[in-house]
């Protein structure tokens, strides 16, 4: 059996070393109770590295947007994680290039007073076909689901943006 990476046993605070994965979808009304159009949505579970604490937010869809949405919900509640880690897929792939772009612009860091200040979040992906090395957040995602069934069984959700 190989070594545990280093964000899984040296100390650091919670969710400075984060692991990210999907899971759904779920049906959702946006809107309030009111509303009668029922959508998918889904879960993007964020996973400190150290801890094994979750966290959960909402994502509406599957684009790079909503990832995004959810990542700077996720920021404003903890604080910004130094490390990712996600699997090597376009919905992730597309955020880290477009987090690099948002850094890489003194004038927006600038303008949103100093939201990094020089550094980013840095994106590691696991190498392609090797789903061993996604074990914790997969355990996270089975753990999630199990518990969110117990506990909504087939109520439709509402979702205010």
């Amino acid at each position: 059996m190989g070594q545990l990476p280093a964000a899984r046993v040296n100390q650091s605070r919670p969710f400075q070393h984060c692991g990210v994965d999907y899971a759904g979808p779920i049906a959702v009304k946006h809107g309030g109770r009111q509303s009668k159009v029922t959508t998918k949505a889904y879960i993007a579970l964020l996973i400190c590295m150290a801890t094994k604490a979750i966290h959960l937010e909402l994502a509406s869809d599957l684009v790079t947007i909503s990832f995004l949405a959810a990542l700077r919900r996720f920021i404003e509640r903890r604080e910004k994680p130094s490390n990712m880690y996600s699997y090597n897929d376009t919905r992730f792939v597309g955020p880290n290039n477009e987090l690099k772009r948002f850094f890489s612009n003194h004038a927006i860091v600038e303008g949103v007073v100093n939201f990094s200040t020089s550094e980013g979040i840095s994106w590691r992906f696991t190498p392609p076909r090797a789903p061993y090395f996604s074990g914790l957040w997969e355990a996270g995602i089975k753990c999630m689901k199990s518990h969110l069934k117990r506990v909504i069984g087939n109520a439709v959700l509402t979702f205010k943006d």
